[in-house]
């Protein structure tokens, strides 16, 4: 039986992609896994108490949009970190950010655009979902370079007017995965500037906004509600699995303008896959609380000064500006990620995997993706090996 050819084209996804790489090869010591942006500093200490304590809520259907108290926690957060404290008719709590994600395209966006194919605009490299978002809504995906020289941020202003005014979405992730770029408020006002002239909507994967290394990104939301745009023009997205630890919570809310966000909670009505309410609690009581947030961005701050000192001397690294990645220069990410697996044991993502090649160049061959997640003292002796294989 003949299945779908919207999705045919797709590579396989980069972690199926890395064990038929290693996998049939031993490693060359104790394993130390970077691969996948899983945190594991501790969870918010407060979350068994909170479980235990809405446990028989398992017994309900869970609320689709997400409980008051969740969207007034919510609110709440983006009014003390963004100055925009937003009705509750503004956010929609996810399943996972990865749902909301997918899912906008799904609600948002149109058929046609101008009359013609509407296209989805991805920075590349990317997170792998914006691209399937595009194909399932018969949209073209446009991969736009995201690279040193454009600052490790898609630099769409660049592309021809013409393109242009068929975008209906631009995606943009900040801080960056996997370069750990920020997009700074001079860079969200001229991106806001040229979807209102182009009448396109962002979507602003802020997944990682509360790791960084000195200053708190500026968000989307915050640069638009500062420039009056419309407030349809840009959604939020959040998760609590990179800012709290709780990548198994599964919870994530988007925010925008009401138009938009009434447009999820109907798709989602009718195809969605809400958050268990005692779940809900438990993420209400973490956005809520910044102790454990500045406990674990504390740590990664430690991390960056270490990957500075270990990649001081190797040609092409910066460090990253926020989230938890580095994103090594080599010759080529899949020669060097089977060298280090084969002759220490450490586990890698190449770059490659991560992005799609366009005009016969892929941005990110010459890179590899490490996760900086595991405790700092593993981290220390994983890095030193890492850049005495790969940089000796």
């Amino acid at each position: 039986m003949q299945g779908p050819e919207r999705f045919s084209n797709l590579p396989e996804y980069a972690f199926p992609r890395l064990r038929a790489l290693l996998d049939h090869h031993a490693p060359g010591g104790a394993v130390v896994a970077m691969t996948i942006g899983e945190p594991r500093h501790e969870m918010p200490p407060f979350l068994d108490e909170v479980l235990q304590a809405h446990t028989h809520l398992f017994a309900k259907y869970p609320v689709n949009e997400g409980i008051p108290e969740l969207l007034d926690a919510i609110s709440a957060w983006l009014g003390r970190r963004y100055g925009v404290a937003l009705p509750q008719n503004q956010i929609m709590a996810l399943n996972g950010t990865r749902e909301g994600l997918f899912n906008a395209a799904l609600a948002l966006c149109p058929e046609q655009k101008n009359g013609q194919r509407p296209i989805i605009l991805t920075p590349n490299p990317f997170y792998q979902v914006y691209a399937v978002a595009a194909l399932a809504v018969a949209a073209e995906p446009v991969f736009v370079p995201a690279t040193a020289e454009t600052g490790y941020l898609p630099d769409y202003a660049a592309l021809g007017p013409d393109l242009l005014d068929r975008v209906a979405i631009a995606y943009v992730c900040s801080p960056s995965n996997p370069q750990g770029a920020v997009a700074d408020a001079a860079y969200w006002r001229d991106l806001i500037a040229l979807a209102e002239k182009h009448d396109f909507r962002i979507f602003a994967d802020e997944c990682y906004s509360e790791i960084y290394r000195s200053s708190p990104p500026p968000g989307a939301l915050e640069i638009a509600a500062r420039m009056g745009a419309d407030p349809e023009r840009v959604l939020s997205f959040h998760s609590l699995s990179k800012r709290s630890n709780l990548p198994g919570l599964r919870s994530g809310f988007v925010a925008g303008g009401p138009d938009s966000i009434r447009r999820l909670r109907q798709l989602r009505a009718y195809a969605g896959a809400p958050l268990p309410e005692p779940l809900q609690h438990v993420a209400a009581a973490a956005w809520a609380d910044e102790a454990h947030v500045d406990r674990s961005r504390a740590l990664y701050q430690q991390k960056y000064a270490l990957a500075d000192r270990v990649f001081a001397h190797v040609p092409g690294y910066l460090g990253p500006e926020g989230g938890f990645f580095l994103w090594l220069p080599v010759p080529d990410g899949e020669a060097a990620a089977l060298q280090l697996w084969r002759e220490t044991g450490i586990r890698v993502l190449p770059g490659a995997y991560l992005a799609r090649d366009v005009d016969s160049q892929n941005p990110g061959k010459g890179f590899v993706r490490v996760a900086m997640v595991t405790p700092i003292d593993e981290i220390q002796a994983a890095l030193i090996r890492l850049r005495d294989c790969l940089y000796r």
